[in-house]
């Protein structure tokens, strides 16, 4: 048996969302069978300590479900000895587009490929990452690549492994409904369940 089948098996066992990947969910959920507790009245997963402030306001623009694994990610970092922060989460079509803009039509370099509605970005289940030295922060690095290995342990896609344009700040929380199609069929299925407000990970 693989082991994302058993991880499987668990989180059907658990009545979780099943995606065979170990992320804070289903930590959360075998310490709250096992323990028999919350924390501070919280699930384990929400309760998983705040980070740095710059991180937490970024942090605080994704969905629920995407935050607590956000959390983990610095935390996760932090244990292997490298520092990052999270630097941006959340954009609106109108932010993104003008992001689209650099490079293009106005000043700065070519940062996105993606127009509004075109990025995970745009609908709180992405986030990028900085890799930081103290207070120096390093737009280049080979813990990215590190940080890569520990994002995709915690259940999170990693655009370091993207093939079009890689991107290894970058880090989505994959709906498991999106597990079986591209990224085109994703975004416009993300794109109709904005514009009909229905939830992105039900």
């Amino acid at each position: 048996m693989h082991i994302e089948e058993m991880i499987a098996a668990v989180q059907k066992a658990l009545g979780i969302e099943i995606d065979g990947k170990a992320g804070p969910e289903t930590w959360g959920a075998i310490y709250e069978r096992l323990v028999k507790k919350k924390i501070d009245g919280q699930k384990p997963a929400e309760a998983i300590a705040a980070v740095d402030n710059r991180s937490e306001k970024a942090i605080a623009t994704l969905l629920p479900e995407a935050q607590p694994i956000a959390r983990a990610l610095v935390q996760k970092a932090a244990a292997s000895g490298i520092a990052i922060k999270i630097i941006s989460g959340l954009r609106t079509y109108a932010e993104q587009d003008a992001l689209y803009a650099q490079g293009r039509t106005t000043p700065g370099a070519i940062v996105t490929r993606a127009r509004g509605g075109y990025s995970n970005h745009n609908f709180g289940i992405a986030f990028d990452i900085g890799v930081f030295e103290g207070n120096k922060y390093l737009p280049e690095s080979p813990k990215y690549k590190a940080v890569g290995v520990l994002g995709m342990e915690l259940g999170l896609e990693w655009g370091g492994n993207w093939k079009t344009i890689v991107d290894q700040p970058h880090f989505q929380l994959r709906p498991a409904w999106a597990a079986d199609i591209s990224e085109k069929q994703m975004l416009a299925e993300l794109r109709s369940r904005l514009d009909s407000q229905t939830p992105v990970y039900a």
